[in-house]
């Protein structure tokens, strides 16, 4: 079986990736060289895209340029429902090209003929220097800004005075990747400013959902209802469920290089990893394949992260994230073990006492000062990364 070797493509010129697929070829955006069967593709052009997980587990999606295309429709056509001309608008881009969610971004403005303008992730840990750097912008009085972001980028602004006025000079702001806390939600808000939430995933090919900025405004909490393009639906375990044209040819995991996988059913169905509800509009309600079970009870980290986190903003403790981990327990099956970034290492002894009257199946046995723990730039978190990480501390600790 002969095999192609794809090349590398972490530190993304999009001028190559054009010039790629004019050329009808296949473009990994990968961190390493790809060695894989040359069979595994149809004809191109297209891009290999590394999902964040939605789909349960960590593949690399086939997407063709004609799915960039619909998707890039599909979202002019939610921005022309919203009363925006896509073609009066400058596309601002802080997140990484060699995703999904950045690819998209620049595609966009490709496809809307408007600017496109890139934004480092240094400037935007400056507020004040990121709102010079886009002032002075040629496009920047003349077109409705548009912004995308992930939920982690969005608090570090909200919290820099520079950083809301920044984000109060935005049209749109869609802000995905991962879920938008409340205690975000409600500030944003309070500061008017005018967020998109949506839903979206690698194997879809970005948005399949977006909640417009007057509904945001409102008081919705929801992701917004389907672009055009695309049905929803609930599996009978209450997982997301999508229909588009631009589902993923297929995909393959890092394990199983050689074998293509469908992303659809055979009625052309997709299946998230997610739990939702769907009412008027789609609302996220953790990972299904993060649930754990302690001691016969089944616990989500995602919303134990997420009620202390809002616990620790109410006792204003200095705490920047937290990840609950399920490890495994001979009694329990899995117990909780909670890694924190935090500038004070005597909040582990607070976090434990405000944990205290939890449930035992819900209560961490354990909380470990973790000083690097941050997402993805995609503002997923990667929890087998970080249970590795815990078994090497506890290896060299003895």
């Amino acid at each position: 079986q002969s095999r192609a070797g794809l090349g590398s493509c972490r530190v993304i010129d999009p001028d190559h990736i054009l010039q790629a697929l004019d050329a009808g070829r296949w473009v990994p955006l990968a961190d390493a060289p790809m060695v894989l069967p040359l069979d595994l593709f149809p004809p191109g052009p297209g891009v290999v895209v590394r999902s964040g997980g939605s789909s349960g587990g960590r593949r690399w999606c086939l997407q063709p340029r004609h799915h960039l295309d619909a998707s890039a429709a599909a979202t002019a056509t939610w921005l022309q429902d919203i009363g925006m001309d896509p073609q009066r608008c400058l596309v601002l881009n802080p997140l990484p090209i060699h995703h999904v969610s950045g690819l998209m971004p620049w595609w966009r403005a490709r496809s809307w003929g408007v600017p496109h303008h890139r934004l480092p992730s240094t400037l935007m840990k400056q507020p004040g220097e990121l709102l010079r750097h886009c002032r002075d912008l040629p496009d920047w009085s003349n077109r409705a800004v548009l912004l995308s972001l992930v939920p982690t980028q969005l608090g570090r602004l909200l919290s820099h005075p520079a950083g809301r006025e920044f984000l109060g000079e935005m049209r749109v702001i869609w802000v995905g990747g991962a879920s938008l806390a409340k205690p975000l939600a409600e500030q944003a808000r309070a500061a008017g400013i005018p967020l998109a939430p949506c839903y979206g995933a690698t194997e879809t090919a970005a948005m399949v959902t977006a909640l417009s900025p007057q509904q945001f405004l409102a008081g919705d909490s929801s992701c917004g209802a389907p672009l055009c393009d695309v049905e929803l639906r609930l599996g009978v375990d209450g997982a997301l469920e999508v229909r588009t044209q631009r589902l993923a040819l297929g995909s393959w995991r890092d394990e199983q290089p050689d074998v293509l996988l469908p992303v659809a059913n055979s009625t052309g169905w997709w299946r998230s990893g997610d739990r939702a509800q769907i009412n008027g509009g789609l609302v996220i309600r953790g990972r299904l394949d993060t649930a754990l079970s302690c001691g016969g009870e089944t616990v989500f980290p995602e919303q134990l992260e997420a009620r202390l986190m809002r616990e620790l903003r109410v006792a204003g403790l200095p705490v920047e994230c937290v990840l609950f981990l399920g490890m495994d327990d001979p009694e329990w099956g899995q117990r909780l073990v909670t890694l924190v970034r935090t500038s004070d290492s005597v909040v582990l002894e607070q976090l434990a006492a405000m944990t205290a009257d939890w449930p035992a199946s819900d209560r961490p046995r354990r909380w470990v000062l973790c000083p690097e723990l941050a997402p993805t730039d995609a503002g997923k978190w990667q929890r087998q990364a970080w249970r590795d990480w815990l078994k090497r501390l506890d290896l060299a600790q003895g």
